[in-house]
């Protein structure tokens, strides 16, 4: 032992061994700063002017060649380290050096080149990523050979299985990992409710449509042209809505829609040219005031309808179905209210408080009418909203047919019970989590 402790083939492998450790642990620190690495915070990073940052973007684009590289560099200097220990330790302790390079190597490996490098990673990943990307970006063009072919038998492999993969497929889309982690956020606290709601509420106007916030054709307050002015004039003055439909004959037949100002500026011009006299209304002609109506298809995404209302710079549409009938109407303040929740105004309508009242049972009270999604938003429930758009359309569908009061149903985990109905329509339930 003592004839080689000076041998300097001793201390070049000892030296290799130590160089292949700070390779393990740069490799394994890339793999996970640059997995978890938030991409956001690195594009945020680029824009500031970052090289770093915008590398760091570039090698991840393609985060199955990236993993395979990593993993490759990684296990081919493990492999080698361990390989170097065991001769070396053979050659100083004999046949025991074998075990004792396993535990020596496990040691240092676990601590040095997985456990030491990680964390850092982990805990500074963005910053991380931005430093070895550069390298990593080298790193990757001389293994892709060798990486390509092992993708190329890992599919094989995996189709064998049934496993189908796409490698421009994503495991989560962006927009879920945000949604994901807002809602993660307020599990934890750090999101307040009503910020998560807003949040959630922009995500998801892409995948709702007109039909699911549109006020129904039953409450929509129009204006019937066979009517005299003054009649008109009192409608419109009384009326909470600055917009309202003109229709002539069948509320079907929508002729126009009318602003009140622009009412009110022909009032003003007819009384200015008659010398203020009343009975010159009766020369008003509404659908000359009236402008166009703006018919849009039940089956919109909210947000291709609100840019439709900024390009047009028009806040009121009147939603058709697939015949062309008149199925109700939509206004930009409905679509922003999917979001920042009701937009109340000093002519709006006072309604029921949208709090929840409890019976001593332990029962909620809510209109039939109320939307799944706003009760969702109130409660934190996770009502399916996919077949119907209200706790009473849900109630139907699920029931496969219109119940009659006190009926009770069970299903999603909770209790509904039908406590009014008007004609065809549930106008008050009570529901209850089971």
């Amino acid at each position: 032992m003592n004839e080689t402790v000076f041998d300097t083939g001793l201390w070049l492998t000892a030296g290799a061994i130590l160089g292949l450790l700070v390779l393990s642990a740069f490799f394994s620190g890339s793999e996970t700063a640059l997995t978890a690495a938030s991409r956001g915070k690195l594009r945020a990073q680029a824009d500031r002017g970052s090289k770093g940052a915008e590398r760091a973007l570039e090698v991840t684009d393609d985060s199955e060649k990236l993993i395979g590289a990593l993993l490759l560099g990684n296990n081919v200097v493990n492999i080698l380290s361990a390989a170097l220990a065991t001769a070396l330790m053979t050659r100083v302790f004999g046949e025991s050096g074998v075990a004792l390079a396993t535990l020596v190597m496990t040691a240092l490996v676990l601590i040095f080149a997985e456990v030491l490098p990680k964390t850092y990673a982990i805990t500074n990943a963005e910053l991380a990523a931005s430093r070895v990307a550069p390298v990593i970006r080298l790193i990757i063009p001389v293994f892709s050979p060798v990486v390509n072919l092992v993708r190329r038998l890992v599919r094989g492999i995996l189709y064998l299985f049934g496993v189908r993969t796409d490698p421009d497929s994503k495991f989560l889309a962006l927009r879920e990992e945000i949604a994901g982690a807002i809602a993660l956020g307020h599990s934890e606290g750090a999101v307040q409710k009503e910020d998560r709601d807003r949040l959630l509420g922009a995500l998801d106007l892409h995948d709702r449509t007109v039909d699911e916030i549109m006020r129904h054709r039953r409450e929509i307050e129009m204006i019937d042209a066979a009517k005299a002015p003054n009649d008109i004039l009192s409608q419109v003055l009384a009326s909470p809505h600055t917009r309202l439909p003109v229709y002539l004959g069948d509320d079907e037949n929508i002729l126009g829609v009318v602003h009140s100002k622009d009412l009110l500026r022909e009032v003003e011009k007819l009384l200015r040219s008659g010398s203020g006299r009343i009975a010159k209304l009766d020369e008003l002609d509404i659908l000359k005031v009236a402008m166009k109506p703006y018919f849009v298809p039940e089956t919109t995404p909210l947000d291709d309808q609100m840019r439709q209302f900024l390009k047009r710079r028009t806040h009121f549409a009147l939603v058709v179905d697939e015949y062309g009938a008149l199925r109700g109407l939509i206004t930009l303040e409905d679509i922003l209210e999917e979001i920042v929740g009701e937009i109340r105004d000093e002519f709006d309508i006072v309604e029921k408080d949208q709090s929840l009242a409890r019976t001593e049972a332990g029962d909620y009270v809510i209109e039939g009418a109320m939307t799944i999604r706003d009760l969702n938003r109130i409660t934190d429930w996770g009502l399916p909203d996919d077949e119907a758009n209200t706790v009473a359309g849900l109630v139907i569908h699920e029931a496969q047919l219109i119940p009659s009061e006190g009926q009770v149903f069970s299903f999603h985990g909770f209790r509904f019970e039908v406590v009014q109905r008007k004609e065809n329509r549930i106008t008050t339930l009570k529901i209850r989590p089971l």
